[in-house]
């Protein structure tokens, strides 16, 4: 019973520990929110296209291939993945996670745009394929926190996405929203979808043809 006790109370400290950290980093990390204020406002976060659509057992299945873009270059593909779904109506999910001006040293609301999975429509979302892995790192945003120490970093990135369900929290590090945004479209052969973001946070595809 002693040793039970002795580590509910080494856990419950730890995770108290960690608690503790991620507030201070929110809170008080003047590097953090530098990085956040030189985030610039985005357009394009990537594209997807059709590498092949079949029919096999009557049932259509469609490869898609999902292309993420550098922020400083719509052209630099940072990330490429190909997936085999079920149908031709694909659903796209990112997270969107808004900063205040409380945040931005300049005062201006900045966000970040993390993609999380792919799914078709005969599939649950909780089932859907993983685009970037949850907490870690996005490509993406690699070089946004370069300036803060590895186990700092390590910490934004695990904890920024469980603060979806702690409103109060956000409003007490300068974070307006962390929500999903999700877009689906029936993608078509010869068409490229041309994911891009609004200054609201809003996704949405653009489709252009595929030259």
């Amino acid at each position: 019973m002693c040793v039970l006790a002795g580590m509910l109370v080494f856990f419950g400290r730890s995770y108290f520990s960690g608690l503790m950290t991620i507030h201070r980093l929110l809170t008080e990390n003047k590097q953090l929110k530098q990085a956040i204020t030189n985030l610039t406002q985005e357009d394009q976060i990537g594209y997807a296209k059709i590498i092949q659509q079949q029919t096999t057992d009557g049932k259509l299945f469609t490869t898609i291939r999902f292309v993420e873009t550098a922020r400083d270059d719509k052209l630099k593909k940072i990330l490429e993945k190909d997936y085999v779904i079920e149908g031709d109506i694909v659903h796209f999910d990112a997270l969107i996670v808004k900063f205040t001006d409380k945040m931005v040293m300049d005062g201006k609301e900045k966000s970040l745009y993390l993609w999380r999975r792919v799914y078709g429509e005969k599939m649950t979302p909780r089932d859907g394929f993983p685009i970037e892995e949850p907490g870690a790192e996005p490509l993406r945003y690699r070089d946004l926190l370069k300036i803060l120490p590895n186990k700092n970093r390590e910490l934004f990135w695990t904890n920024i996405w469980d603060l979806a369900n702690n409103p109060e929290a956000l409003k007490q590090y300068g974070i307006s929203a962390v929500y999903g945004n999700v877009v689906y479209s029936r993608l078509r052969q010869g068409l490229i979808y041309v994911f891009r973001i609004t200054a609201a946070g809003q996704l949405y595809p653009e489709v252009v043809t595929d030259i």
